[in-house]
């Protein structure tokens, strides 16, 4: 080898072994978490579309209302 030459010794093998155990460990936990979040975003775009869709449908049937009571006020 060179004159930069690199010794490794046991502990920093251990070390090293240790925090990619670590990072695999971190990896895991973030990829259920992503999962968790990306079907509760799921649920909620749903729930946002149900909910828009009955607001529509009480906005239509408030507007028919007005239209029913301006006609019986114009009609008496």
């Amino acid at each position: 080898m060179s004159d930069q030459e690199i010794n490794i010794t046991e502990d920093d093998l251990k070390r090293l072994e240790a925090r990619v155990d670590e990072l695999i460990q971190a990896n895991l936990r973030l990829r259920d978490e992503n999962s968790s979040l990306l079907s509760t975003q799921e649920s909620l775009v749903t729930e946002r579309a149900e909910l828009i869709e009955k607001t529509e449908l009480a906005k239509t049937r408030v507007e028919a209302m007005i239209t029913r009571l301006k006609s019986m006020e114009t009609g008496s």
